[in-house]
């Protein structure tokens, strides 16, 4: 059992082979308990809209909005700029802004225009606008990064950093797995699309969002004051295994849970996988990503929560008139829209954000830059 496990007979393959036994396995185990068809969570490419969502509702409304106000007040004060102002030295100031990151802007410019006009000499390209542009935000992050530190993710740790684009890849996938089982969101514009030029098409898509979030907190760690709180959290080693045992549970019933009532657990979508995930990692003796956070360190938490918020609004605000694009479909509180996403619907960046950190904390120097982007960095 979870519960039981030898922190000494459970390596890393182990670990990531128990999780992803346990991500992928559950939904479906929930679906075949409740006696629902599994075919409909098998069609490729996703085509069938199958839930039928329930209507907006104030009461939900206004309930998941006290939640957000929450999570957003806990994120303000947490990312609130303290300690005294840093000057700018000399070496930065000399800087010049990369000849690469001036190609970014041309790239995120062109493909920006082309995203949201339909001019006929291009339309073949307009439906492949998705993957072009956010490499050339990937490349300009990356480029602020180098011009305020004199280092950055692409330039220093260039194999770390082209590891997270296949590992980004099978991270959104699952994410469209989920989605099966509780239909929020799908994709028009792609009704051409046979099952080869789908996978091809999305996968490539896929590969851009962690390099993109890890990229975004890379440069947020780059302001010394962002983030810059200690806080020394509650010592709780005693209990901290049982606390893992309980949200196991809780995350694997939710798993299990989401195609039997997608209206009731959506938001869940966001959280489960990182509950799990976290989990089993205490479970088994393992590091985490946020590791620092015990030392007082909590930039771990919420530079990834801005810099997913961050992105999350570019990638809402660059999918609002593309052609292909995702349409959402949210129990509940779809209203208000900020783009195509209803505007409860941003909260689900920051528990997504935490979920980047954790998958990217799985890779070994993954963990090691999660601790540098804990401590506040001295241009």
């Amino acid at each position: 059992m979870p519960g039981h496990m030898n922190p000494g007979r459970i390596g890393s393959a182990g670990l990531i082979a128990i999780t992803g036994l346990l991500l992928l396995g559950l939904p479906l185990l929930g679906a075949y308990l409740a006696g629902l068809p599994l075919d409909r969570y098998l069609e490729f490419p996703p085509r069938t809209l199958y839930v039928d969502h329930a209507p907006f509702s104030w009461v939900a409304f206004g309930i998941l909005g006290s939640v957000a106000l929450v999570l957003y007040g806990v994120l303000i004060w947490l990312v609130w700029p303290r300690g005294p102002s840093v000057q700018r030295g000399k070496t930065e100031t000399a800087r010049r802004f990369p000849w690469w990151g001036w190609l970014a802007v041309g790239l995120v410019a062109g493909f920006w225009f082309l995203a949201w006009t339909r001019l006929p000499a291009f339309r073949h390209l307009q439906p492949y606008t998705f993957t072009p542009l956010w490499l050339g935000y990937i490349l300009f992050v990356n480029a602020l990064t180098w011009w305020r530190s004199g280092r950055s993710l692409l330039t220093h740790r260039t194999g770390f950093f082209l590891s997270l684009f296949p590992l980004s890849a099978l991270f959104w996938w699952y994410f469209e797995y989920l989605n099966r089982f509780v239909q929020n969101w799908h994709y028009v514009g792609i009704a051409s699309f046979g099952p080869l030029q789908y996978t091809v098409h999305a996968t490539l898509a896929f590969s851009t969002v962690l390099p993109a979030v890890t990229s975004t907190v890379d440069w947020l760690a780059t302001f010394p004051r962002l983030g810059n709180v200690r806080i020394h959290p509650l010592r709780m080693r005693a209990h901290g295994k049982t606390a893992a045992r309980i949200l196991l549970m809780v995350s694997m019933a939710a798993l299990g849970g989401l195609g039997v009532w997608p209206d009731a657990l959506f938001p869940l979508v966001w959280v489960a996988p990182l509950l799990l995930i976290v989990s089993l990692q205490v479970l088994a003796g393992q590091p985490t990503a946020f590791a620092p956070v015990a030392q007082g360190h909590w930039r771990v938490v919420s530079l990834p929560m801005l810099a997913a918020l961050l992105c999350g609004f570019l990638w809402e605000m660059w999918n609002q008139y593309s052609q292909a694009r995702w349409v959402y479909m949210i129990p509940y509180v779809q209203r208000f829209e900020l783009f195509e996403m209803p505007l409860l619907g941003y909260v689900g960046y920051l528990p997504f954000g935490l979920e980047c950190m954790a998958i990217v904390g799985l890779l070994e120097n993954g963990r090691r830059w999660a601790r540098e982007i804990s401590l506040t960095k001295e241009n």
